[in-house]
């Protein structure tokens, strides 16, 4: 017998955005035009759009760096507006541009944040060390963070993002200027704190490559959500081949503004393995 769905008990989203609204100045633009979507923990969520679509606005709006016109922001239900502190307690960001103390030592970089979130003695040590040893950092704990390559100085960005156990990352275009190696490395350990701890992840990209299959996408344009589903989901229903003329098709211009380095986009048929 197939249960009532109104019976069934509401799975809470990790993160609701609800008709977000956002322009810069009075009577200017909208940057953010009623933009909604959920996440889900554990989730490796996408959020796909060029240059310009709106992504740094809402991640902007997220962490609070700026004030939220209209709609609302909720992590488990509790809303930012109404409970800042609580939410911001279980949000974890590594911003597109780096802000790394480059005079200090990585080590000393993660002590700083923990003390920001009062996590001292003991427990910061041994956060520290956790994260140090899951990324591949503890090598580097004494370096100075200037002698680093941008790929380290990502992992360090990511590890102090970790240390005050947030249950959302926000990652806004995180692997921005690295190379293919230093990218995969990082998406890899991503995933695995999605899968591995739960972790809800929201990655703000421009890359195509970086987006599988079954993950979630919110396509952005021009501050408006596009599309909403599962990649695969969102080729099949423009009925294109690709991520690309997927974008293409929504948005209705050429050449696409959906970037990939590597001049390449996964087909329905290899999006579906």
């Amino acid at each position: 017998m197939t249960p009532d769905a109104n019976l069934l008990p509401r799975i809470t989203p990790l993160l609701e955005v609800e008709q977000l609204r956002f322009a810069y100045g009075a009577g200017g633009p909208r940057a953010l035009d009623g933009v909604s979507f959920t996440l889900q923990p554990g989730q490796f969520h996408a959020l796909l759009g060029p240059n310009g679509a709106g992504k740094s606005t809402l991640f902007g709006l997220i962490s609070r760096l700026l004030t939220i016109q209209r709609g609302d922001i909720r992590l488990a239900g509790a809303s930012l507006q109404r409970a800042p502190a609580r939410v911001l307690q279980e949000v974890g960001t590594v911003f597109q541009q780096s802000t790394l103390d480059l005079d200090l030592t990585v080590e000393d970089n993660l002590r700083y944040h923990a003390s920001l979130h009062g996590i001292g003695g003991a427990v910061c040590a041994s956060r520290i060390e956790t994260e140090l040893a899951r990324l591949e950092l503890a090598a580097q704990r004494k370096t100075r963070v200037r002698q680093l390559n941008g790929g380290h100085r990502r992992r360090v960005e990511i590890a102090r993002a970790l240390l005050h156990r947030p249950r959302l990352l926000l990652l806004d275009e995180a692997t921005s200027g690295l190379d293919k190696r230093a990218r995969d490395a990082i998406i890899r350990h991503i995933r695995r704190l999605c899968s591995d701890r739960g972790v809800g992840v929201l990655w703000a990209t421009h890359l195509i490559e970086e987006v599988q299959s079954r993950d979630p996408v919110t396509l952005l344009y021009q501050g408006r959500v596009l599309a909403d589903d599962t990649a695969l989901q969102i080729c099949r229903d423009s009925r294109r081949a690709t991520l690309v003329e997927a974008f293409e098709t929504l948005t209705e211009r050429r050449p696409t503004p959906v970037e990939s380095d590597e001049g390449t986009a996964y087909s329905t048929e290899a999006l579906s393995t």
